[in-house]
Order: structure tokens, then sequence, then C-alpha cells
């Protein structure tokens, strides 16, 4: 792909699952790469590779690890999922104020490139979106239904914003571009396969929601490290800086039902799918009901919520987008995946099913029907309002 060796890389929550495959991917065409985290990656570190500990609200610590960098990966963010959607605070300061730092810091330090890894999310929050494309407006902030997606939104727009600004040493102008994935799969996968795996061994994925010709999208670790590294080139002189200002729909390509998609992960690890499936506005109703008891008793007690309200939308409302801006100026092709390499990966480390004692199992059932029944009578008197806030999904 024509990275020089002299190409020195830059990726902010470079310790993560996708960033140190991003790095792993740029050493192999000859970069030298920086993780800037605040913990040192599991794996260990290949030669070429160098881990600097610190946190994006630092600007001093910011400063300092892009000073003699040739492009920036701007991976590192908060409050994706689960009950970190809940920490309003520090989603503000690691999204948006992060963000600030970094663009501060590298006209600054007279850093040309800045590839912005964003999210589906900035335009989508609930409505029905069938193969849209970077055309559409960003969703009001005021109608995001979480703290993440509307920072996320405001961090892009700060990006897309900070492009063409003049770099302090006077060598030329900040290019920016903005990445915008679907939900990301792929072996190793720490942040959501682990938790849907915990909720199939539990005995707690007993239904599905939403309409059966619903459709989403996900994006294969893989695509999207091969995606930042074509918008990272496209940003060079070499390809006319063609990617500067621009933000791209990143997936791989092929909607989906969200459940369907990960039937062959709760077969292959030995578990039913189940076959009950109930209204979108229903469980969007459960995890209001849900955040509202984890803001109450959250600083005592920090659970992790079943769903979130912005969860069940992201799984049980279409929203999908077409991919022929990437194709065409970055030259993104996804390759076919599927979800053999993540089962494996699971079977590997011990998961799959195990016989359950009767008691356990009886647990199990006298919990979920007591939650269902809850929910049910909570739901009925407000019906009406409701289905004006899910959108009749």
């Amino acid at each position: 792909m024509g990275t020089s060796r002299a190409d020195t890389y830059l990726i902010t929550g470079g310790s993560g699952y996708f960033g140190y495959r991003l790095a792993c991917s740029l050493l192999q065409r000859g970069a030298k790469i920086l993780l800037f985290d605040m913990s040192p990656p599991s794996q260990e570190l290949p030669e070429g590779i160098t881990f600097l500990k610190g946190d994006v609200r630092d600007y001093v610590q910011v400063v300092e690890a892009v000073t003699g960098i040739d492009c920036v990966f701007h991976i590192a963010s908060y409050g994706m999922s689960g009950r970190e959607q809940l920490n309003r605070r520090l989603i503000e300061d690691v999204n948006v104020q992060g963000t600030e730092h970094i663009l501060r810091a590298c006209v600054e330090r007279g850093v040309p490139r800045l590839v912005y890894t964003s999210t589906f999310n900035v335009v989508f929050g609930g409505q029905v979106i069938e193969g849209g494309d970077e055309t559409l407006p960003y969703l009001p902030l005021h109608l995001h239904p979480d703290h993440y997606s509307r920072t996320k939104s405001i961090a892009e727009m700060a990006v897309m914003a900070a492009n063409g600004t003049a770099l302090e040493d006077g060598s030329g102008v900040l290019r920016t571009c903005a990445l915008r994935p679907a939900g990301i799969y792929g072996p190793g996968e720490q942040r959501h396969l682990p938790r849907i795996v915990g909720y199939i061994e539990a005995g707690i994925f007993r239904f599905v929601y939403g309409k059966p010709s619903s459709r989403v999208e996900f994006v294969h670790v893989d695509n999207l490290v091969s995606a930042h590294m074509l918008a990272a080139e496209a940003l060079s002189s070499d390809h006319q800086h063609r990617s500067a200002g621009q933000a791209y729909f990143i997936s791989d390509g092929r909607p989906v039902n969200n459940f369907e998609f990960f039937r062959p992960l709760v077969e292959g690890l030995g578990y039913s799918f189940p076959t009950l499936r109930l209204p979108v506005s229903l469980i969007y109703f459960f995890a209001f009901l849900t955040e509202m008891i984890h803001h109450l008793i959250g600083p005592i007690y920090n659970f992790q919520p079943l769903l979130t309200r912005t969860e069940v939308y992201k799984t049980g409302v279409t929203h999908y987008f077409s991919m022929a801006k990437a194709k065409a100026e970055l030259g993104y092709e996804p390759r076919e995946f599927n979800l053999d390499e993540v089962v494996q990966w699971f079977r590997s480390r011990g998961h799959g099913k195990k016989p359950i004692s009767p008691l356990k199992r009886l647990m199990v059932d006298i919990f979920l029907v007591a939650a269902f029944v809850a929910v049910v009578l909570s739901y009925l008197p407000v019906v009406g309002s409701l289905s004006v806030v899910s959108g009749s999904q």
C-alpha cells in the first residue's frame, strides 16, 4: 500500500483490540508506531511498536505523544456500550475534550494528517435508514438517546472543522478525515462479544426483538484496519489529499438481521436459538427503566445493564449505509468474513454449553418470568407514548 518506512504513526487508544490490530498491520508495511493509552496492551509488543502511557484528557501528555508523528489515528473514546454509556462526565471529557486536545496538539507540533474513528451514530438515533450515504445530515444533538453518540458527533464536527488549519511550524496544513464504522467483531474482540456470550451462557438470551426484516451492519476488524490505512494514505500528497475533510461509512457491506448475525455464535457454542420475538418498544421501555434504576443506585452499585436504550435501537431498528464513497475515494474493498473464527476463539477458551442443574434452570426461569411480568405491567399504561418514542418499530 505504499507506506513509507519514514512514516511514524500515533494510535490513541492503541492498546485496545482494534488499535493493536491496526498497529500490527502498519508495522508489516514498514512503519513505526506509538501506542498512546492508559495501560499497555495485553499482547507482547513487537519491535517497531512502542507504548507510551498517557491520557487524552491531559494536554501536556498529548503534546508529548504527537511530537515527531507523521499521522495520528485518533481511536480513543469512552462510553460505547453497557454501563459506560451512563457515565456522562467521563464520556464528555474523553470524547470531546480529548479530541480537542489531539487536534490542538497536532497543529502546535506540525502533524499533517489525522484519521478519526467515529461511528454510525452521528447520523442515527433510532430512525430507519436504508442505504444511507454521507450526504445525510448529523442527527440533531438533542435527539441522541445516549451521551456517547452525542459526544462522538461533536468530536467529529470538530475534526471536520480542523481540516485545513495551518500548522504552527509553517510546514503546511492539518488534513483530517473521519471513518464511521459499524459494530466491530473478530476473534478476540473484548468489548461486545464477551458480554453477548455471557448472556448466552447465563441463560438470559431467551428472546429476540424487532422485526425479522430489520437490518443492521457489522465490520470485521481486518476490514476496519484496511479502511483506516487507506484513509491515511488518501490524506497524503501522493493521493492528492482526496480524503481530506471527508467522512466515510465503513462496514462489511452486508446488511443482516442483528440476531441472525449472531445465530452461528449461539449455535456454535451449543445453545438453542430463541424463538420468542418481542416488540422493540417493549424492550426500549425495559432499557429505559434499567437506566433509571442505574441512575439511582449506580453510585452505590455500578451494575451492568442488560441493555441500554441506544443498544436496543442499534440492534433492533434497520440502519445500514452505502459503501460507494469509501470504495470510490479510498479504494476500500471489504473482504467477506463469518463468525467461525469467533466461535473457535471462545471454544478454545473453555466456552460452550455445559450441563445445567435443575435448580439453576428453575431459578433462571423464575427470574426471567418475574422480570417479564414486571416490565409488561409497567409498560401497559404508556403504550401510546412509547410508540412515538421508538418510532413504532
